[in-house]
């Protein structure tokens, strides 16, 4: 009796394992899109897988099909729409009526809080109470050019001094932070849904999600790898992507020589 109660109990655990790792399985993964304030369907609607690196574009009746896990994240993202992540779930792979709602950006600007400066008249008061800007600019004697460091400390300067004296240091310091995400440059280059999104923005916040960098980043990637100001502030997010991912491949070479010394 004993015996055939053990059994029943391992045949059961390994029941319990094989669903959840189904559950786990990368698997197409459908839903509806919808505007939140009309409920009417969204067409052309872009959703992006950020941790398989794959996109997908919604119908003309506002549904899409992407391959996805459980605990995987969608990025939705539309003209004039508030950009939008949702984690998928269990239930959502169950019920296939999953609606994904977009706000306007009108609508979503009207929930900011904008607190108003209360001006006296009087200067002396209403300069104190005025917000200061805390990015702080150094120059160096000869260079004519100045350097935004972000605040007034020690280490502003000292990353000011790194930028100009040793950029690959600090590209080091820049592609080492997050060494997997960087390795995602190539898989969402080689997807054309992707591409076609990131042609179309020049806000960074698609590059931001897929490759876990800050806008600051960014920039300071682009501007050690000699890209103009003009470019990094005009140039596609499409365009922002290619530079990267030609400066990383760059610093590769030059990291991969260093380490051979």
């Amino acid at each position: 009796m004993g015996k055939f109660t053990f059994v029943f109990l391992f045949v059961a655990f390994l029941g319990f394992s094989q669903n959840d790792t189904a559950d786990n399985q990368s698997k197409a993964f459908n839903a509806l899109v919808v505007n939140a304030q009309t409920g009417f369907p969204m067409e052309s609607v872009h959703v992006v897988n950020l941790n398989q690196v794959v996109g997908t574009i919604t119908d003309d009746k506002g549904r899409f099909s992407i391959t996805a896990a459980v605990n995987d994240t969608l990025y939705f993202s539309f003209l004039g729409f508030k950009s939008q992540k949702i984690r998928v779930t269990n239930d959502m792979f169950k019920f296939e009526d999953t609606k994904i709602s977009l706000t306007e950006l009108a609508y979503a600007l009207e929930e900011v809080i904008v607190r108003p400066y209360q001006l006296t008249g009087y200067l002396e008061i209403d300069v104190k109470n005025l917000p200061v800007n805390s990015a702080y600019q150094y120059s160096i004697s000869g260079l004519g050019v100045s350097y935004e460091a972000g605040n007034k400390s020690p280490s502003a300067v000292t990353k000011v001094l790194g930028a100009i004296l040793n950029p690959a240091d600090l590209l080091r310091n820049l592609f080492g932070k997050k060494p997997n995400q960087m390795r995602k440059l190539r898989q969402v280059k080689e997807d054309d849904e992707i591409r076609n999104l990131l042609a179309s923005k020049f806000d960074r916040e698609t590059l931001t999600e897929l490759l876990q960098l800050e806008k600051v980043d960014i920039e300071d990637i682009l501007n050690n790898c000699s890209y103009s100001k003009s470019f990094i502030t005009t140039a596609n997010d499409l365009q922002i992507l290619d530079a990267i991912s030609a400066c990383y491949e760059d610093f590769k070479v030059l990291n991969r020589g260093k380490n051979q010394k």
